[in-house]
């Protein structure tokens, strides 16, 4: 039988939040919708993520760059400040991703996405230099010296992809050393790094990258790189099909790899930031709906620990426009809550894992997290089975999928005060705060004409899948201070148990 077993009176130590350290958006321009921020407030209150990190913060639609008629710069802030100011006012700074290419500034046609982000290189680097040190002076000006050295500037996203950056390798390092020129000469201790990039499988650019920076003697704070856990063509459109692999800790081995490949370089103590991370990178793969997706959050992120100061998922909102608007309220968005703010499982799981205390207990489980505070016991287990797929993603996915009992799970505590407890117990899985599956056994894709739920039933599914307890008890502690508790599981099940002693 499964035992996750804590001793109140063992070992202890801060709890690593490096997985609420940054989230990730879809791009600059979606952050001015009302409902984004919506949800990105709503978001907030329960995880408190620290950073945000999107695409197309110098894309056409942000306005940054114009020319005059005497071909001069232009450069307008409005809708960056709008922007920046609503996240900061939500608590959450910018890891900013400096891209794609302004217009007026490209030196090619190639763009990415429905909404045509420019991956071109500059056509004259000195005026790309010139942006983002009037970028950068503007955001020093508006927030000051002391916020901003709390940011990261990130060069660029995913230049090692032909689809992403028109430009070779050498081509990237130039746009690098120029960026961090830029930036280090409005204030040299500015947080900077990149690549970025994506692949590991290749390598993705880590050890060449830290070789260029240290022979050209450029700065570097940070190795940014991604990771997600699909086989499959790159999907820019949501058009192929993907399939999980196989390794269940594919993720996890990732940033096992490039800790490894730093460690083993020049600069053996730069920090690892995973910028992008999720079960899989298209925009059209209902997995990401799926109560399967909760506990691969949870199982990736437990053996992340240790190997990376920052894990962000891709992305916390369904309002992502990369293959055009989503078609349907769930149509396999990244996001952890719909287009309609309805909360995924992957939200649960990230609420639940934000909201331990700081303080960490050895569980002897490898699935499992035990934290307390002054108030609370919170005990936090799941079950990653990876499904025995028959059909790629986009068509196994959308199906309803009942999981398999498992034998129950037994969480042993002892070095409890004596006296009575109050035990709550919660659960997202099969049915249980899963949304997608609510949906589909609601008939939604069924009706014609009226796929999307109209207010009254989506608040009907809010109240569903709103995280409340399943169960509260309480529980007589005797002298002995232990106490064994069975959990029922499923496959994919996660479970959360907060225990408090009553006065």
């Amino acid at each position: 039988m499964r035992t996750v077993s804590v001793d109140l009176n063992g070992p202890r130590q801060p709890l690593d939040r490096f997985f609420s350290h940054c989230i990730g958006a879809g791009r600059a321009g979606e952050m001015l919708r009302a409902q984004a921020l919506d949800q990105l407030r709503e978001l907030q209150k329960a995880c408190r993520f620290r950073y945000l990190r999107f695409h197309g913060l110098l894309s056409d639609d942000m306005a940054v760059y114009a020319e005059d008629a005497k071909g001069e710069p232009v450069y307008n802030w409005q809708y960056v400040d709008l922007v920046l100011d609503a996240m900061l006012l939500c608590g959450i700074r910018p890891l900013m991703e400096l891209g794609f290419m302004p217009d007026r500034l490209k030196s090619g046609e190639q763009t990415v996405f429905w909404w045509r982000g420019n991956v071109t290189p500059p056509r004259e680097m000195a005026r790309w230099q010139a942006l983002i040190t009037a970028l950068v002076r503007h955001v020093t000006a508006r927030y000051g010296t002391g916020e901003v050295l709390q940011w990261y500037f990130e060069v660029w996203n995913e230049p090692n992809l032909p689809m992403f950056f028109s430009g070779t390798q050498a081509d990237y390092f130039a746009l690098y050393d120029a960026t961090v020129a830029a930036i280090k000469a409005v204030d040299a201790r500015y947080r900077v790094g990149g690549p970025a990039s994506a692949g590991l499988d290749e390598g993705a650019w880590i050890t060449e990258m830290i070789d260029h920076c240290v022979s050209a003697a450029m700065p570097i704070d940070f190795i940014s790189t991604h990771s997600y856990g699909v086989d499959g063509a790159l999907d820019e459109f949501g058009r192929d099909r993907h399939t999980l692999k196989p390794n269940p800790a594919c993720v996890a081995a990732d940033v096992r790899g490039v800790r490894a490949l730093v460690r083993d370089s020049a600069l053996p103590h730069l920090p690892v930031i995973f910028t992008e991370w999720s079960n899989s990178y298209t925009p059209r793969d209902n997995v990401h709906d799926s109560y399967v997706s909760a506990p691969f959050l949870l199982y990736t992120l437990k053996r992340c620990e240790g190997y990376a100061e920052s894990m962000s998922y891709w992305t916390f909102t369904d309002i992502f426009e990369e293959a055009g608007p989503g078609p349907s309220p769930f149509h396999g968005g990244f996001g952890l809550m719909n287009m309609q703010g309805l909360r995924k499982p992957t939200f649960h799981a990230y609420r639940w894992l934000c909201e331990l205390p700081d303080t960490a207990l050895p569980t002897g489980d490898e699935d499992s997290y035990a934290a307390l505070d002054d108030t609370a016991l919170h005990v936090l287990l799941w079950d990653y089975s990876k499904p025995a797929q028959d059909a790629p993603n986009e068509d196994y996915y959308i199906r309803d999928l009942p999981p398999r009992d498992l034998p129950d799970a037994r969480v042993r505590l002892t070095g409890l005060k004596p006296g009575i407890y109050t035990l709550e117990r919660y659960r997202v899985g099969y049915l249980r705060n899963d949304v997608y599956t609510l949906y589909l056994k609601a008939g939604f894709p069924a009706l014609a004409g009226r796929e999307t739920p109209t207010p009254q039933q989506i608040e009907a599914l809010r109240r569903q899948t709103d995280g409340a307890p399943e169960a509260m008890e309480r529980l007589a502690v005797g002298a002995d201070g232990a106490v064994t508790l069975p959990v029922s599981m499923r496959e994919n099940d996660v479970v959360r148990l907060i225990l408090r002693r009553m006065e």
